[in-house]
């Protein structure tokens, strides 16, 4: 009998491995096992799922409404003006520019967001968020600068948007008090009508969230729209013709169209607070996203009352064109009650932007009654606003000077930096057209910042002359 050699007798690991045999070689089968972060990978995870499990979550059309409210704010009064530094066809064009690139902005912002979120596993960020995590997870020379911006993001548009908030008090309080002294005959106190509205406001500020504030803002926005309309018959009642206007005006004179534009179309602190509140958040950019429809009707509306109150008034056109408008006729009286109203609707949603930054700030630091809290804090910040007005009922050009500051930086600059650094590793596309394109934004937001600063420091120095 032949003992035929099978070759060495199995090691101890040997014995315990998955073999196959091929042509009397040994195969050993080794399976790797995934990691977590292989297991559930970025392309896997799906933040918008999670969005399934809010509370109040808002609709598209709800998220329309705010953003529309946001952005036809009491700037848009002020197109007329604008449109005698650009001219008729200058002031179209140039209006669209505005429109596009703050529209970009805000875009690039939601669009990094979304990238975050993949990024990180989390399915909502607030704009400060965006860019702590943004710089944390960039290139190695920016990581130190993620919790400083997130600061430098938070207070400046908390600081903005709490004077606005002030400025909103006297807007309101200034178009009732014009009416009533028109009726009544005597000079009222523009200060006790200002404090007149603190009880009104405190329960327009405990709406509890953009879900139940979404009829407030559709209300607004109906007030606006009829103001609006009564405004458009008075522009094109015995309208002089469109060739006494110039088409063109010196480009030098353009920056200053830019300045008042920006800010009166410019709404950056609520792009975030609305997207973090939406079903479904995927719905808000995109060639047909909630934010494209919001700014091409926001644009057009902005252009027809620049463009007919520019060849109504010419260069006689006021700071808002409410002011142009016969005070003793009940229709122009009622465009001034409207727009009041408007504002006052309008309040809850720039309150909105205050709210959701202190919140986060203080909330952790009462877990007991939280609810309470909350609603302690939101009359607090109202009265604070209210007696800021009272203090202070010329506060507008300084408000203006912040906001010409901060939302320059905060709405053009800030997320073009964002999208660099999130993008940072992936590259720029060819020829690094993000990069050049991002350096046009810069340029233009340089312009806003300049401009616009200087315009409001002249309002200063007019209102102390």
């Amino acid at each position: 009998m032949v003992n035929e050699y099978t070759g060495p007798p199995p090691q101890e690991m040997e014995t315990f491995l998955p073999q196959d045999g091929k042509n009397g070689a040994t195969v050993y089968k080794f399976t790797t096992v995934k990691t977590d972060v292989e297991a559930n990978g970025t392309a896997q995870y799906d933040p918008f799922k999670e969005r399934l499990k809010l509370e109040h979550p808002t609709t598209d059309g709800e998220t329309l409404t705010h953003l529309l409210k946001a952005s036809l704010g009491t700037g848009i009064l002020a197109m007329p003006v604008a449109f005698s530094y650009a001219g008729l066809a200058g002031g179209i064009i140039a209006t669209v520019l505005t429109a596009f690139i703050c529209t970009h902005c805000a875009y690039v912002l939601v669009k990094c967001g979304h990238t975050l979120y993949r990024r990180t596993h989390r399915s909502a960020m607030s704009f400060s968020e965006i860019a702590e995590v943004a710089f944390a997870n960039g290139p190695a020379w920016g990581r130190s600068l993620g919790m400083p911006t997130s600061y430098c993001i938070r207070y400046g548009l908390f600081v903005t948007y709490f004077g606005t908030c002030a400025v909103y008090t006297v807007i309101i309080a200034n178009n009732f008090q014009q009416v009533i002294e028109h009726y009544y005959g005597e000079p009222l106190n523009l200060r006790v009508m200002i404090a007149l509205l603190l009880v009104p406001l405190i329960l327009l500020s405990w709406v509890p969230n953009l879900k139940y504030l979404a009829p407030v803002s559709m209300v607004a926005n109906l007030f606006m729209g009829v103001g609006l309309g009564i405004t458009f018959y008075y522009l094109v009642t015995d309208m002089p013709p469109v060739s006494d206007r110039p088409l063109f005006l010196p480009v030098m004179q353009w920056p200053a169209f830019f300045a008042i534009v920006i800010f009166a179309m410019e709404a950056i602190g609520v792009v975030m607070p609305l997207e973090n509140q939406m079903k479904t958040p995927q719905n808000f950019i995109g060639l047909c996203g909630v934010l494209n429809q919001g700014m091409s009707g926001v644009t057009l509306i902005y252009i027809l009352l620049g463009f007919l109150g520019y060849v109504k008034y010419g260069d006689k056109a006021m700071g808002s064109i409410t002011l142009n408008l016969p005070t003793h006729e009940i229709p122009a009286q009622a465009v001034k009650i409207l727009i009041a109203l408007a504002v006052y609707c309008t309040f809850g949603l720039q309150f909105y932007v205050c709210l959701d930054i202190g919140w986060v700030a203080i909330k952790d630091r009462f877990t007991k009654r939280p609810r309470l809290v909350e609603y302690v804090m939101r009359t607090i910040l109202v009265t604070a606003a209210v007696l800021l007005a009272v203090a202070v009922p010329t506060i507008g050009p300084f408000i203006g000077l912040i906001g010409a500051f901060c939302f320059s930086i905060l709405g053009l600059l800030i997320p073009i930096v964002i999208e660099m650094v999130t993008y940072w590793d992936e590259g720029f596309g060819p020829g690094n057209w993000i990069v050049w394109k991002n350096v046009v934004v810069a340029a233009f937001g340089m312009i806003a910042l300049v401009f616009g600063s200087k315009s409001s420091i002249q309002d200063i120095l007019d209102l102390y002359a």
